[in-house]
């Protein structure tokens, strides 16, 4: 497969979703003491779905919406079930070790890319998916037994339905070259709907308008939401779906690091070497290579 030269753009865009997204993990774990996990997200994404529509009018950018089916899809699996599905692991499991099992996201997107989009793996490819898959091996440890299975299965579900967002994200950018910006409102749009409904049918705490909570909602609705999400439709647009995926895996070590700084969630022994592998595999699916020094 002939993969095109990521642009500096693209990567810088990748690094600044990598932090944000990884601080947000942390953010989200906090705000969980005063706020349902569904209740959460129906205000983290239908305000900024909000958001994001007036800075299209701001920026007199398009309104239309692109195809509905696509972008339903899209709003449905990578906004709605990714989000309510994370949240849900965090009541019961740990930011760190959650993050970690969410961003399993890349071994199904590289599949179904090749599905789907018939973006082949290379070998460089398969050599970071199986590194990959070593570290979160680790990470589960399914021999010391699955004392967090509830929140385990969450979050790997979580990752199963962002992977299929993000391959359908792919297919409607090569499809119908849809405008990043006006493309996050609208799929926002249908996953803030998504989760608005499922916030009223399931009984969940009252909320505690705390300023923890306010500035928590602020940080996951400006940052985590509009401009995290909007840079990550950019990178998929001009990446291979695979390298894309795969550069995705740096949030959750960043995250486990963060959680162990802010929430004292000090790594287990598997985590550590977890994230060594996880490590080994984005590496091995950079690219990069050594430059040889003169003689």
């Amino acid at each position: 497969m002939n993969e095109p030269k990521p642009s500096q753009g693209a990567v810088v865009a990748m690094g600044a979703t990598v932090i944000i997204w990884a601080s947000s993990w942390i953010v989200m774990k906090g705000v969980l003491a005063y706020a349902g996990p569904f209740d959460f997200s129906a205000l983290r994404y239908g305000i900024g779905c909000a958001l994001m529509f007036v800075v299209l009018l701001v920026m007199q950018r398009p309104l239309a919406p692109p195809p509905w089916v696509g972008t339903a899809l899209v709003g449905l699996t990578q906004t709605a079930a990714f989000q309510g599905l994370g949240q849900l692991a965090l009541t019961t499991g740990g930011a760190g070790h959650v993050v970690l099992l969410a961003y399993a996201m890349p071994f199904w997107a590289v599949l179904l890319a090749w599905l789907i989009l018939r973006e082949k793996p290379t070998r460089r490819h398969w050599l970071g998916l199986t590194l990959a898959a070593a570290g979160l091996l680790a990470v589960i440890a399914p021999w010391r037994g699955l004392g967090r299975m509830e929140s385990t299965l969450f979050a790997l579900l979580g990752g199963m339905c962002w992977a299929f967002g993000t391959v359908m994200s792919k297919r409607m950018f090569q499809r119908h070259r849809c405008d990043p910006l006006n493309f996050t409102a609208w799929q926002m749009l249908f996953g803030a709907a998504a989760l608005t409904l499922t916030a009223l049918c399931v009984p969940q705490r009252p909320i505690a308008w705390t300023p923890a909570l306010v500035g928590g909602l602020a940080y996951s609705v400006v940052f985590a939401t509009c401009l995290a999400w909007t840079l990550w439709l950019v990178v998929v647009r001009r990446l291979p779906t695979a390298v894309a995926a795969l550069s995705a895996l740096a949030v959750p070590v960043l995250g486990v690091l963060m959680a162990w700084a802010f929430l004292e969630e000090r790594p287990t022994p598997n985590e550590w070497i977890g994230m060594v592998f996880i490590a080994a595999g984005l590496f091995a699916v950079s690219g990069v290579r050594f430059a040889r020094s003169p003689r």
